[in-house]
């Protein structure tokens, strides 16, 4: 397939609200996250997760909250779009949510032990947003931004990640499906911040319609015509089933993780 569909270099708002239209795919086929990325949040931090007051900001649907949920941190999941927002309360009902954003969070200062963006850092203004985490985040508390990346590694994802960048001529950072580079000014992190990086790998086994509604919850994927997004996921459940005859996928990733105490 040689058509391409750029979705411009820069996350803008209409792109990071593009998810409200797929939130149950988005809930149902995102992969979650490994109990070895909380163990490295808590040797950073320098304090468990169970008891901590957390903001988990750009929250989605809640696959984050739920695991910080699950190590006992006291939550609250920040989300801006009202789709996944909805999804997140069917899914976590339970959990505190509050809509909003990372750029102006409704906090008092100095409340948070813990504020955590995961896969959502990138959609900020960084400068705005680190602003906030300085005055919402205790003295003494931590900022973790985490990603999702693909292992490009393994030969057919990457052979995968370069149909993608031919389909929509960009790289797999501006598709989000995470940077290609691990440097602080890759990420946009505030500057002023001594991060600790951790990379931690990990697979998950799928079923073939899965991964690919996976794939398809990406942003790159919502907002581009639904008949070549459709067209190109076709495509490649024919390449993947004659690489996994028996319908079942493993995918393979690493775990981006920048932390710092403040």
């Amino acid at each position: 397939m040689t058509t391409t569909h750029s979705p411009g270099a820069v996350p803008g708002p209409s792109r990071a609200l593009s998810f409200d239209r797929a939130a149950a795919q988005y809930a149902a086929a995102r992969p979650s996250y490994p109990d070895t990325l909380f163990d490295a949040v808590e040797d950073i931090a320098g304090r468990p997760l169970r008891g901590a007051r957390a903001l988990d900001v750009g929250a989605g649907t809640g696959i984050s909250t739920r695991r910080l949920l699950d190590r006992g941190a006291r939550v609250v999941a920040v989300e801006p779009g009202p789709g996944m927002a909805a999804q997140l309360r069917r899914d976590l009902p339970d959990a505190p949510l509050v809509r909003g954003d990372g750029n102006r969070l409704p906090f008092a200062t100095a409340s948070a032990d813990l504020i955590t963006y995961a896969q959502s850092w990138h959609w900020t203004d960084h400068v705005r947003a680190a602003a906030e985490v300085r005055r919402v985040l205790r003295p003494g508390g931590t900022l973790a931004l985490w990603w999702n990346v693909s292992d490009r590694t393994v030969p057919w994802i990457g052979a995968q990640e370069e149909r993608l960048l031919r389909f929509f001529g960009v790289g797999p950072e501006e598709l989000g499906r995470g940077a290609h580079g691990s440097a602080d000014q890759d990420r946009g992190l505030p500057p002023d911040l001594d991060f600790t990086y951790r990379r931690v790998p990990w697979t998950r086994r799928i079923p073939l319609a899965t991964h690919l509604d996976n794939l398809g919850s990406h942003s790159a994927f919502l907002t581009i015509d639904d008949e070549a997004a459709r067209g190109f996921l076709a495509e490649e459940r024919d390449r993947l089933l004659a690489e996994f005859p028996d319908g079942t996928v493993e995918e393979a990733y690493v775990v981006e993780l920048h932390a710092a105490r403040r």
